[in-house]
């Protein structure tokens, strides 16, 4: 089956399978993370913001409070 006729049968699919085959499929992506490839690109901008010395990470508690606040 190509890739085309694969999505073409998922899209025919009602959304709430569509939403579990996608679980489904992030599932088995997750299990075996080693085997996702990451970019050069990542590496470099994780290493940017690590070397940033005006970085700091903020808790989700606090940022759960801004975004509620902001409504």
């Amino acid at each position: 089956m190509t890739k085309e006729a694969l999505l073409s049968a998922i899209l025919r699919l009602p959304p709430e399978e569509r939403i579990e085959l996608l679980g489904d499929a992030w599932d088995a992506i997750a299990a075996t993370p080693e085997d996702v490839p990451i970019p050069e690109w990542h590496l470099k901008e994780l290493e940017r913001r690590l070397a940033d010395s005006d970085a700091r990470s903020v808790p989700w508690g606090e940022v759960r409070e801004r975004l509620r606040d902001s409504d």
